[in-house]
């Protein structure tokens, strides 16, 4: 299972521990200390929250503790909420997918403005520049990267960063671009007059009670929000995060939330209350890279010699890490934040649902 990062990609430590012979929680336990994990984590089986435990600290320096109400960043997980906002626009008659940008938002500029589609925005086959083509641990810290430690409103990073010359035909490439998504939220607030955190709190948050989510801001100080710190390979420890602007990853990458939102948000999602079965569907068809739209979706991935379909949504911005992985067939949901870029979380969510899985 492929895991593909809004921003970098840093040295990890793969997982080591496994001990056969103990149970779910004595497994973690061991695990999490092994791996220096620092983070919780929540299993829904059959509708019910099965496991839900943290470890290590939400802040290092003043040896904070994790607790199971923390929130964290949860970066590209952001990018399924905005997939659903873009859908419910569909359901409601306001957007064509197979129509181009320019067509929901006739300012962009780019290149792609009357060639690129909402489908290929949303699977991410739009053939647009990346906007994070380049960045590395080497050129960061050599050069900084501007478009995320600089301040810029969604519509600067839309015109500075996200209105590139076309590199490919659309449709003929999977490339996992953050642009693309800023251009969708763009979208969202042309068509609905509102901003995306209205549109946010209006169409997924209030209606489902999730109040330990919203889009971050780097001028909002956000209570019980944990601290993120990223492993660097070529020093080999962790360190703080660069120093960013969070909110330049608008609708691609900037909310936070706690596993218990999420959570709430998965079931409401697979439970068909944001989105009809069929749309659901179109979103939970892979394309191109394995990739419906907002979402992974691995169709039989084998769990002790049964196949099963596995939606995966990822996210990691330097120690923000998250995850999101759901078993269509049992319903099974396994939620991971983690605050330290210190462990594989592919691989953890793996071991995790092959032990969990009758």
């Amino acid at each position: 299972m492929k895991e593909i990062f809004s921003c970098f990609i840093f040295g990890i430590l793969t997982i080591s521990t496994w001990g056969q012979n103990l149970d779910f929680s004595e497994y973690m336990a061991s695990f999490a200390k092994e791996n220096n994990f620092n983070g919780t984590i929540l299993i829904e089986k059959k509708s019910k929250t099965v496991y839900k435990e943290s470890f290590g600290y939400a802040n290092l320096p003043f040896k904070v503790e994790t607790s199971v109400d923390n929130r964290y960043k949860i970066a590209s997980i952001t990018k399924a909420f905005t997939a659903v906002l873009i859908l419910q626009l569909y359901e409601q008659g306001k957007i064509d997918l197979n129509k181009t940008i320019n067509a929901y938002l006739p300012k962009y500029n780019g290149q792609g403005g009357d060639k690129v589609t909402i489908e290929e925005l949303l699977n991410m086959t739009s053939g647009i520049q990346n906007m994070d083509e380049g960045l590395s641990i080497e050129s960061v810290l050599k050069n900084g990267m501007p478009q995320y430690q600089k301040p810029y409103s969604s519509d600067q990073m839309l015109t500075q960063y996200c209105s590139g010359t076309l590199v490919r035909e659309p449709g003929t490439e999977f490339d996992y671009n953050n642009a693309d998504y800023i251009i969708l939220g763009k979208i969202i607030e042309n068509l609905s007059g509102k901003s995306f955190v209205e549109n946010l709190n209006d169409k997924i948050l209030l209606p489902l009670q999730l109040n330990n989510t919203g889009l971050l801001s780097q001028q909002d100080i956000v209570e019980n929000l944990a601290d993120t710190y990223f492993f660097r390979d070529d020093i080999k420890k962790l360190t703080n995060d660069f120093p960013v602007y969070i909110n330049n990853w608008y609708a691609a990458g900037a909310m936070y939330s706690s596993v218990d939102d999420i959570l709430k948000f998965s079931d409401a999602l697979f439970g068909h209350k944001l989105l009809n079965k069929d749309t659901l569907d179109k979103m939970l068809t892979p394309g191109l890279g394995e990739y419906g739209y907002g979402v992974w979706v691995y169709k039989d991935y084998d769990i002790k010699h049964k196949r099963y379909t596995i939606v995966k949504r990822p996210g990691s911005i330097m120690g923000a890490q998250a995850m999101l992985l759901h078993i269509l067939e049992n319903g099974t949901t396994v939620i991971i934040l983690c605050n330290t870029f210190n462990v594989s979380l592919d691989d953890l969510a793996a071991n995790i649902i092959e032990r969990i899985t009758e």
